[in-house]
């Protein structure tokens, strides 16, 4: 497969995962909101802020296509700089959400959907990471190996989401819900973070938390 295709392929998927994105924040905001699942609202959020670098990413390929690049263009460097500004309000607001339903003592009605949620979205994103590293690795890109790495930032949160939603629903206790949010939080400010270090290190190179070393 020859060099354009291979972009082409990259391209589709970065598609992909912005429109799964924003129909996963949909449903999680949704559903966080009506059973009162912090761990699950604040997991929809994220997709939100997904979606932005995600679109950052399609504008990279898309440039790709045209030329060989080494640095972030300017739309790449400020849609970085706000997702990482997305990330640290969303962390914000998770913690001030889990003080919140510590002081009150709340508590969801139900986790299931943050079960399935959790469950379709490691799925999802493992066969996404899989395949863009796959092809990073035949077009010898880091930008796109750095991609495909990052993506395990999401598989994580889904993972995440998955124990505290199953754990609250066998034991029906509230604070599991707000302990699995929190750990959202972690996550959330650590992409925030990594975004902001990407906008400093202007290459189009490999940083996403402990791979920045590999």
């Amino acid at each position: 497969m020859n060099h354009l295709k291979l972009l082409n392929i990259v391209f589709a998927l970065s598609i992909i995962t912005i429109g799964y994105n924003v129909i996963e924040g949909l449903i999680s905001v949704y559903f966080g909101i009506d059973d009162e699942a912090l761990s699950l609202l604040g997991f929809g959020s994220d997709s939100f802020v997904e979606v932005i670098s995600g679109i950052g990413i399609a504008h990279m390929v898309l440039r790709m296509k045209k030329s060989d690049v080494e640095n972030k263009d300017k739309f790449e460097r400020q849609a970085l700089r706000i997702t990482g500004t997305g990330f640290y309000i969303l962390t914000a607001g998770i913690i001030l959400g889990a003080i919140f339903s510590l002081i009150e003592k709340t508590s969801p009605e139900t986790t299931m959907p943050g079960l399935i949620i959790s469950g379709i979205s490691i799925l999802t994103m493992f066969f996404l990471m899989r395949y863009k590293l796959s092809i990073g690795k035949k077009l010898n890109s880091n930008a796109i190996i750095a991609d495909a790495n990052c993506t395990k930032s999401c598989l994580y949160l889904s993972i995440v989401l998955l124990v505290s939603s199953g754990l609250y629903e066998l034991f029906k206790i509230g604070y599991i819900d707000t302990l699995g949010s929190l750990g959202i939080a972690w996550f959330t400010f650590s992409e925030g973070k990594e975004a902001f270090e990407k906008v400093k290190n202007n290459k189009l190179s490999c940083c996403c938390n402990s791979d920045c070393d590999n």
